[in-house]
């Protein structure tokens, strides 16, 4: 049982924090937009945004247009989805829009100085050094890391199923996070796990595959972090996750406090432990001058650095001591690559696999297109022997991998649909008024073409909204048509080519523009396909790169030699398992009820050996 101190600490702080949310948004401002009027008296409606899923968040948008007002705990919130104003949001006048003090203050006690944690100029610093760091070239290099992955991930599979070449059921998704998980690790570390392997994590890549779940479990408690941390010092602050991390707090949503401390306490030691190694084991001659490490980044030779940390070391080396990040920032950069590549890649590739299973003729046509692309390797197709020598897919380069035409068209569209982080927030840092490309109406219900927007005001980007808007994509943005990219030509983040970040001419009607999310030579400020997912200007995604080629790979190597449909046997009940997506902080796939407990993660799906007819589309 708790002491007296101890509940009255706990209730200390929980005051504070609710006096600190409701004093800080004390002074009422109105904005003068249309939205939904129900409304919980306290948390307001945006709750709704993650309580009501995918479709409400896209019904939302297309009932009150690309600017709608929502209630917060807050106050008022602008819940965006217009092109021009996202233009201004996230290029044009990104200086004036910031992540709020909840998402940088909460990715700081998680991952430290990383890119997502940090704001200003330390933020311009970090990027200028990591921008070169995921090149083109650099992709070619990782690939072949990639490609042991995705070979092992599928002889794992094979060796599940049964000889006669009958289905078995198979859940899917702890098989992609492991996959995910060492391609992270190991392309971008540098650290040996083989969790695919193992079939067991150790703590560090155990801590890293429980952070995301903890996360979407946690999302309610995010506010009040960044009050502690601007109102108590260090000491303080650990005193207070003492106390409230105390295991005399009986309830699941203090377990799950307990918990995230300790996963971010092993996440924290194995890193330092990584990194620590990783710069004893760097070997760059002091006396090297920063063209020549520059020369180095830029041509990587067969054998040299096979991982991102040693680029971005030497990288930080060669740098000048106004412009080198300190051991700290470093250390944060690891632990948010990591991060960023993990749970977002698996969402994203187990939403792809559970969309092939759903439209059997498109994965016969991605199959054939495989097929195809490794024939002039004349390489054997016995899936007898199925071994790292025999597997084609070991040798597909980077640019044939990369413009398959229909497995473009499959990863872009699930990621047009399907984005892995469906909002982003950012605070107004000066009064403004954004200028709106399609018009919405007013909270008296007339016509506006702008919006003013206060000081402190709270904006919701939602890439959901962007990627599915009827007006730009066309009439069919809800439907999962990977075909429609066959048709969009002059992609400008094509292989080979860097985006540029800055939101530089996003409006010009003069650029070869790709037809798709394109509407009168306006489109979306996004570094990937005119779409929202990746974001765009100074905080974009910068391993948007590496993502789509991990993705690429794994789907390609899958496909080739299995094949997926959904789940057709019933339980000893009569119930079929059918798949459901529920939105929170991410995508998470659970099974509905009653075949199901509609909680635990999982992608049950049916899998056999490839047969002939199976590449017939």
């Amino acid at each position: 049982m708790m002491s007296l101190s101890q509940v009255c600490g706990i209730g200390i702080l929980s005051v504070l924090a609710l006096w600190k949310i409701f004093w800080g948004s004390s002074r009422k401002y109105n904005i003068d937009l249309d939205g939904p009027k129900e409304a919980h008296w306290l948390t307001g409606n945006v709750r709704t945004m993650f309580e009501g899923g995918l479709d409400y968040c896209v019904k939302m948008a297309e009932h009150y247009g690309g600017a709608v007002k929502l209630q917060s705990l807050y106050g008022e919130v602008v819940y965006l989805s217009d092109p021009l104003a996202l233009y201004h949001v996230i290029a044009k006048d990104q200086h004036i829009f910031e992540e709020p003090d909840v998402f940088i203050m909460n990715n700081k006690v998680m991952f430290g100085d990383g890119l997502i944690a940090t704001i200003g100029e330390q933020h311009r610093k970090q990027r200028k050094l990591l921008n070169p760091v995921f090149s083109t070239s650099n992709m070619r290099e990782l690939l072949p890391t990639l490609q042991h992955i995705a070979h092992k991930l599928t002889s794992i599979v094979i060796s599940k199923l049964p000889d006669d070449g009958s289905y078995k059921e198979i859940d899917v998704l702890p098989l992609l996070s492991r996959s995910a998980l060492d391609g992270v690790c190991q392309a971008i570390l540098g650290y040996p796990s083989n969790t695919l392997d193992a079939g067991e994590n150790d703590e560090y890549t155990e801590a890293l595959r429980k952070m995301g779940p903890l996360i979407s479990k946690l999302i309610y408690f995010r506010p009040i972090v960044p009050v502690v941390m601007r109102n108590f010092s260090s000491y303080w602050i650990r005193k207070l996750v003492n106390l409230v991390t105390t295991p005399w707090i009986p309830t699941e949503q203090m377990k799950d406090v307990r918990e995230m401390r300790r996963i971010i306490e092993l996440m924290d030691s194995g890193s330092k432990k990584a990194f620590a190694e990783k710069k004893a084991a760097l070997e760059t001659p002091a006396t090297l001058s920063p063209t020549d490490v520059q020369s180095e980044i830029d041509d990587l030779k067969p054998g040299r650095r096979k991982d991102m940390m040693d680029i971005m070391l030497k990288a930080n080396s060669a740098s000048s001591s106004s412009e080198q990040l300190t051991d700290a920032e470093l250390l944060g950069q690891m632990n948010v690559m990591v991060f960023a590549g993990l749970d977002t890649t698996t969402a994203a590739l187990s939403r792809c696999v559970y969309l092939l299973a759903k439209n059997p003729l498109a994965q016969a046509r991605l199959r054939s297109e495989i097929r195809d692309a490794i024939k002039p390797m004349s390489l054997a197709q016995d899936d007898s022997s199925f071994s790292e020598h025999d597997d084609p897919l070991l040798h597909l380069s980077y640019d044939t991998l990369i413009n398959l035409p229909f497995l473009d068209g499959i990863v872009r569209e699930t990621l047009r649909l399907y984005p892995s982080l469906p909002h982003m927030g950012r605070k107004v840092l000066k009064a403004t008024t954004l200028p709106l490309q399609f018009p919405v109406r007013s909270s008296s219900g007339a016509e506006i073409s702008s919006i003013a927007v206060h000081e402190k005001a709270l904006i919701v980007i939602s890439i959901l909204a962007a990627n599915r808007n009827r007006t730009m994509w066309g009439d069919d943005a809800n439907e999962w048509k990977p075909e429609r990219w066959h048709s969009s030509p002059g992609r400008q983040d094509g292989p080979g080519t860097d985006v540029s970040s800055d939101g530089a001419d996003v409006l010009s009607s003069k650029l070869s523009a790709p037809i798709l999310g394109v509407k009168d030579g306006m489109r979306y400020p996004g570094v990937y396909s005119n779409m929202m997912t990746f974001l765009g200007g100074s905080r974009s995604c910068i391993g948007f790169k590496f993502a789509e080629m991990e993705m690429k790979q794994i789907i390609a190597a899958l496909v080739l030699r299995l094949h997926f449909v959904l789940p057709t046997d019933p339980d000893a009940n009569g119930h079929i398992k059918e798949i459901q997506w529920k939105l929170k902080a991410f995508h998470t796939p659970v099974v509905k009820p009653p075949a199901g407990d509609g909680v635990s993660p999982t992608v049950p799906l049916n899998v056999r050996l490839v047969q002939e007819e199976d590449f017939k589309w």
